[in-house]
Parts: structure tokens; C-alpha cells; sequence
């Protein structure tokens, strides 16, 4: 049975797709398989089968386009978190299991130069990420914890607060271009990674049987 996040509401062909949307969701897969500093606004408007300055009609530049992906991309982490969190039939490492699984699935198809090319290239955009980060990481995990605690999954101890402002801190460092370098790893390898080491700390005895049944080691 497989654990990843809910689907969303199915999304329609392209052809019907509003044109923002399908623009927005082709230069998502352009800049996660090829990096920023690759691709082109010509490239993406022979992509989308529309002239160049059509594309430009909807977004003035490369920068305005990769500013709509990251937050098209935010809102799609919030949502598929929503659906789990709203999916009574899954208990809640289940949940956390999905939610990471819908993670690795994103990032699997990122390249690791697109964060090395925004922080080299475009830091206005590289900030960008990072606020992502600042603003879905208290959302997400914040109710991961009180869920859990509610669940006697979580150690009812544990300072909601304060976790996730580690957990925060501990991902704005492993996701540095450098780090991931030194350390051999994608972002694919490192959200499981660091979201089975930072809950397996937080688990009560009932939490972590449940936590190593789905993340074995």
C-alpha cells in the first residue's frame, strides 16, 4: 500500500489548463530537470508551443517565472499536508510517512544545480526559497507535532516552538549547495533523512514502534 500524499484534485489536460498555470507548471519541470541558469525564455516558449512574446505577455521575465514556481510549488506542500492532515483513515505516522514520501517524489525530479545556480545567479530567487522554507516548515511540522502529541505519538513535553524552530534551522543548513556537496547527497536523500532523525527524538515508546514500521532503518 502506498503512503504518499493524497492526489489533488486531478488536474486537466493541458489544452484546458488556464495559460498561467500550464506556463507555470512546464517551467517548473524545465528548471527542477535542467537548473536555472540552463534554460531560457525561448526554450520554455518553444516548450509551451507559443511565441516568445506571448510568453513575455504573462511574464516579463525568467526571474518573474521562476518567482510564480516557487510559490506554485509552496502552495502545492501546504495543500498535499492539508489532505493528509484532513484524512481520517490515516493514523499519524502514516501521515508523516505520506508527507515525506510526496517530498522525496518532488525532489527526486529536482537537479541539484537549480539550487546552486539561484545562489550563484539569481539570490533574490535563492531568498525566495529560503522564506518558502520559513514560512511552510512551522506550518507543516508544527502540526505534525501537536497532531502527534494529541495521538500520544509525541512526548507531550516536547516545546512545539522550539522543534520546529531546530528543525528549521538544522534543513536551512543541510540544503546549502556546499553541504549537500561535502556530503554526497540531493535534497531527495536529505528530507527522509532528517525527518526520520528529528521525529525518531520527539517519539513516545507507542510512537516510535509505530515511526520504525514505516521508516525502517
Amino acid at each position: 500500500m502506498s503512503l504518499t500524499a493524497p492526489k489533488l484534485s486531478p488536474r486537466p489536460a493541458d489544452a484546458d489548463q488556464p495559460v498561467i498555470t500550464r506556463i507555470v507548471r512546464q517551467a517548473r519541470v524545465h528548471f527542477f530537470t535542467h537548473g536555472y541558469s540552463q534554460v531560457t525564455m525561448d526554450d520554455l516558449a518553444a516548450e509551451l508551443g507559443m511565441s516568445k512574446k506571448t510568453l513575455y505577455v504573462h511574464f516579463a521575465s525568467k526571474e518573474a517565472l521562476m518567482r510564480a514556481v516557487i510559490a506554485d510549488l509552496s502552495q502545492e506542500i501546504r495543500a498535499s499536508a492539508d489532505a493528509l492532515f484532513g484524512n481520517r483513515q490515516l493514523n499519524f505516522a502514516e501521515k508523516l510517512r505520506g508527507f515525506a514520501e510526496g517530498m522525496v517524489e518532488r525532489l527526486t525530479k529536482t537537479n541539484p544545480r537549480l539550487l546552486r545556480d539561484l545562489q550563484r545567479f539569481a539570490p533574490d530567487l535563492y531568498q525566495q526559497v529560503g522564506e518558502m522554507r520559513e514560512k511552510n516548515i512551522p506550518y507543516v511540522f508544527g502540526r505534525f507535532i501537536e497532531e502527534g502529541q494529541l495521538a500520544g505519538m509525541v512526548r507531550p513535553e516536547v516545546d512545539t516552538a522550539f522543534a520546529v524552530q531546530f528543525f528549521l534551522q538544522a534543513m536551512n543548513g543541510l540544503v546549502q549547495p556546499a553541504t549537500m556537496e561535502r556530503l554526497g547527497l540531493a535534497p531527495r536523500d536529505i528530507a527522509p533523512r532528517a525527518i526520520g532523525l528529528f521525529f525518531g527524538g520527539l517519539l513516545t515508546p507507542a510512537g516510535r514502534k509505530e515511526h520504525e514500521k514505516l521508516f525502517p532503518r
